[in-house]
């Protein structure tokens, strides 16, 4: 029997070294990268990045797929730089010096991949010749590879045909299903603020309440069942709506009873689940750990485990939250 020798590949992903031990099948005979591999490495960072952003993962995933040659580039391997963004006047990190259009032309260098993707979606977001791009569907990759194009992304003639290649070939698509319905900021630039549509992750059933009492349709969230808040209602009532004791509702929303309950409150109606199928959040200005947790379905003092936080932390906007722990080829991270 042949021996299988893995191959360990240090990289930086989310912010730490981390070594992903590449299977057998992940990886070609020369040690390269491949596709199926960058996809399982970065897919949980385009995501996170659309439901900041709005800017569809699928696209994300084969730019920096197609711009970095699957993460082998030299631009990749020397500046973590996955998307070929250049300097430009307002960059005032590190540099990485390579001909391209012109010689020894200046291009960004991050600490990190996940900066990298980072920076790419502020880029279209504080571009206005992209924020036309915003208006569109998130489902719509092809008019986003048209849109990049004709905004002047790349110089190559065939670039929105090579976008849409990869995002088929390799079904990218299925990851702007992932979503769930956000708002959509602008804190770089001027791009409007919009929403991701609705998903797949949210969807509208029947309650399993008695219909005598309750015509209310519930909505889901990570699996998890949850109502909006309506005018009238009071923690009681939705415990009585819906066939549960008082101090369950309470529980399963990490809720006080003396807490005010305001119009289009999520309220859960069953426990939050442990992980989301979203890696991670960036906590915006004005946001708490429990409205993460409402925001994702997830219990709060998973949260604050995962991320190494004392329950009732209070924690900076700007910060990462993990939803999940990651695991890459089998490896808890």
């Amino acid at each position: 029997m042949k021996k299988i020798i893995l191959f360990s590949l240090v990289c930086i992903f989310f912010g730490g070294a981390v070594i992903v031990h590449a299977q057998p099948h992940l990886r070609s005979d020369t040690g390269r990268i491949t596709p199926e591999m960058y996809i399982e490495m970065f897919k949980d960072a385009a995501i996170s990045d659309m439901m900041k952003t709005g800017v569809p993962s699928s696209i994300t995933l084969a730019q920096g797929m197609y711009e970095s040659d699957y993460g082998n580039s030299p631009l990749a391997k020397g500046a973590n730089n996955h998307f070929g963004i250049k300097c430009h006047k307002e960059w005032s990190g590190d540099t990485y010096h390579k001909d391209d259009d012109a010689p020894n032309e200046c291009f960004r260098k991050y600490e990190n991949v996940t900066q990298s993707y980072d920076d790419h979606s502020d880029f279209l977001r504080s571009r206005e010749r992209y924020h036309s791009l915003f208006e569109l569907e998130i489902t719509d990759y092809k008019g986003w590879s048209h849109g990049l194009k004709k905004a002047g992304y790349a110089t190559n003639p065939s670039y929105a045909s090579k976008i849409i290649g990869l995002i088929e070939k390799y079904n990218l698509s299925e990851f702007d299903v992932q979503g769930v319905k956000v708002p959509i900021t602008a804190e770089k630039g001027e791009t409007p603020t919009k929403s991701i549509p609705k998903k797949t992750e949210i969807k509208t059933v029947k309650s399993s309440a008695d219909p005598k009492t309750s015509s209310i349709d519930t909505k889901t969230v990570n699996g998890v069942p949850f109502v909006y808040a309506r005018e009238g209602d009071t923690w009681t009532k939705i415990s009585s709506d819906h066939g549960i004791e008082l101090w369950q509702v309470l529980e399963f929303n990490d809720a006080d009873k003396n807490d005010i309950l305001e119009v289009g409150n999520k309220v859960f109606i069953k426990a939050k689940k442990n992980k989301s199928t979203t890696f991670t959040h960036v906590l915006q200005e004005g946001e708490t750990m429990h409205d993460i947790s409402q925001l994702y379905g997830v219990k709060l003092s998973k949260l604050y485990k995962m991320n190494q936080l004392q329950p009732g932390a209070m924690v900076e906007a700007g910060t990462k939250i993990y939803l999940k722990r990651a695991m890459l080829f089998g490896i808890v991270l």
